[in-house]
């Protein structure tokens, strides 16, 4: 038998229903909002919430038809509906009218004085009076000394004043007065309309009247594109003009004007356009580099073309090395290298043990290194990763530079891994060349672009230069002064100051300093190659009209 939840715990009837008592104590209860029950009985079962699956429209029936339902209220703590008794609901009335609770209270009785309305003959007590209260305060003096002292040695200092500064002030007060005030500083007048003209004249002059013609275009004109807004006439005498038909229109348009465009006080910055150009030191402070041509030597006029066929037995593999002949070792040759197909590029690698070739072929065998103590060669991809163009070995690591058409990967020989990919931002790069410190590179591309990688900073292009009007053919690193320069279509050789510093967070210095000019575009073909000095501050070029050059 469970207690009733109508009647008081400490009630000692019984009913036969479900035990909903709040066992949990004075806790919040929202620790149980999301559990089925709320407690638990003497058994250590758990006593369940009353079901409580009622809509917006059950509980809008209810309270149509359940006539006790405005005296019905839930239980927080058992979550129960209870029905108010009429002591109670009178209780919650007088509550909410300001009243006292209890029914009998009357709080305008007459209050009772029970302590002084009778009057005594004797007092309290009869002590006479301490010796400590005629006699200052041994105490409060020593406390005074110490605060005295305190004050004296700036351990507390007095309270500060009140400032009687108003909150509310003008703003404009300290200004001077013959300026115009603040809140009118942005005011920007609106603008006068122009003054009437010799056409707008009652008379005007005969060169301002128009013909037939014009008065014919002027109408098949579009208002916005005719030149004045009224066709002048001619009168008589001034009380022969009539009213201006327009006159109110006019106003109209003008009103729109003053408050429909907005006006703006734009602050003009007068910026000198020699601040914008970057502060580059000048060409004569950056010598020595090439800046006359000195030697000029002709060659063959006709281009080579790729027609030679390997036969069927040389293509079983892809390098042959062969000894050279009695008649080749007296012109100075040692070894020949026969490849399938013709050879792009020849580069050494530094210690001058090794070199890569790069043949015209699509497959993997594109890039081929080779060792001459050996006499051996190898393949050092299995899958073509596009059409090389040139490859490079890197001058102090083992790292070997391929250059595609828009890529150039950096491989890192010991590891044989790919270590890095260059974005070039190019459509077709066409030549490669990387500084002796090895840690900054060009490339040069079909589409007149130069571009300057920094190893050490980003994969993309720390700068691209675009100083060519065509295609760039060959572009090099001077190997002892901060040189490099590049070869174009257009027949020209620009030389550029590259100043690589040992501090890394300070960039390079890439200056152009000289233009050099000889060579003539053949079959739209200028500079094809073009090469450094190894200890002068000088450059060779070949160009397509059969000349090599030299300037110095």
């Amino acid at each position: 038998m469970a207690w009733c939840p109508l009647l008081s715990p400490h009630s000692s009837s019984l009913c036969p229903l479900q035990d909903i008592r709040n066992t949990v104590g004075n806790i919040p209860m929202e620790w149980y909002q999301d559990f089925p029950h709320i407690g638990y009985n003497l058994d250590g079962k758990k006593i369940y919430k009353p079901i409580r699956n009622k809509d917006e429209l059950d509980m809008f029936l209810e309270k149509m038809e359940n006539p006790e339902y405005w005296r019905t209220v839930q239980d927080k703590m058992t979550g129960a509906d209870i029905k108010l008794t009429d002591e109670q609901v009178e209780l919650v009335h007088r509550l909410q009218r300001g009243q006292f609770g209890d029914v009998h209270f009357d709080p305008y009785e007459p209050a009772v004085d029970f302590f002084t309305h009778e009057v005594m003959i004797h007092p309290v007590t009869n002590r006479p009076a301490d010796k400590r209260s005629f006699i200052p305060s041994l105490i409060e003096k020593e406390k005074v000394s110490k605060l005295v002292h305190a004050i004296k040695m700036g351990w507390i200092k007095p309270r500060k004043p009140k400032d009687d500064t108003p909150t509310y002030y003008d703003l404009w007060a300290h200004e001077d007065p013959n300026s115009i005030l603040g809140r009118h500083k942005m005011h920007v007048p609106a603008p006068k309309m122009k003054l009437p003209g010799h056409e707008e004249s009652y008379n005007p002059p005969p060169e301002y009247l128009l013909s037939e013609e014009e008065k014919l275009a002027w109408e098949q004109q579009e208002p916005a594109e005719r030149k004045l807004n009224f066709v002048p006439q001619q009168y008589r005498c001034l009380r022969a003009v009539p009213a201006y038909p327009r006159f109110i229109h006019e106003r109209f348009e003008r009103c729109l004007d003053l408050y429909l465009c907005p006006r703006q006080r734009k602050m003009r910055v007068n910026v000198d356009p020699e601040d914008l150009i970057p502060k580059l030191p000048k060409p004569r402070d950056l010598q020595p580099f090439p800046t006359t041509q000195a030697l000029l030597l002709y060659g063959a006029t006709d281009q080579l073309l790729e027609s030679y066929v390997a036969p069927e037995e040389e293509r079983v593999q892809p390098v042959q090395w062969v000894t050279a002949t009695a008649e080749q070792h007296g012109k100075g040759v040692r070894l020949l290298v026969q490849h399938s197909k013709a050879v792009k590029q020849v580069t050494w690698h530094g210690k001058g043990d090794y070199f890569a070739s790069v043949v015209s072929d699509n497959s993997n065998m594109q890039v081929l290194i080779h060792q001459t103590c050996k006499r051996w060669s190898q393949n050092p991809f299995r899958k073509s990763k596009g059409l090389v163009q040139c490859v490079l070995f890197h001058p102090i690591r083992p790292y070997f530079f391929v250059a595609t058409q828009r890529y150039v990967r950096v491989y890192n020989l010991l590891k044989q891994e790919l270590t890095k990919k260059l974005m070039t931002n190019c459509k077709w790069v066409s030549s490669m060349a990387i500084h002796p410190g090895g840690d900054n590179i060009i490339c040069g591309s079909y589409d007149s672009k130069l571009a300057w990688f920094d190893l050490d900073l980003s994969t993309r292009p720390y700068q691209l230069l675009r100083h060519h009007k065509k295609a760039l053919r060959s572009v090099a690193f001077h190997k002892r002064y901060p040189l490099f320069a590049s070869a174009s279509d257009d027949g020209t050789v620009i030389v550029c100051h590259g100043m690589v510093y040992n501090d890394l967070l300070q960039n390079p210095l890439l200056v152009p300093v000289k233009v050099l000019k000889g060579h003539t575009p053949t079959l739209d073909l200028g500079v094809l190659a073009v090469l450094f000095h190894p200890t002068q501050p000088w450059v060779f070029s070949s160009g397509a009209d059969g000349t090599v050059r030299l300037y110095t």
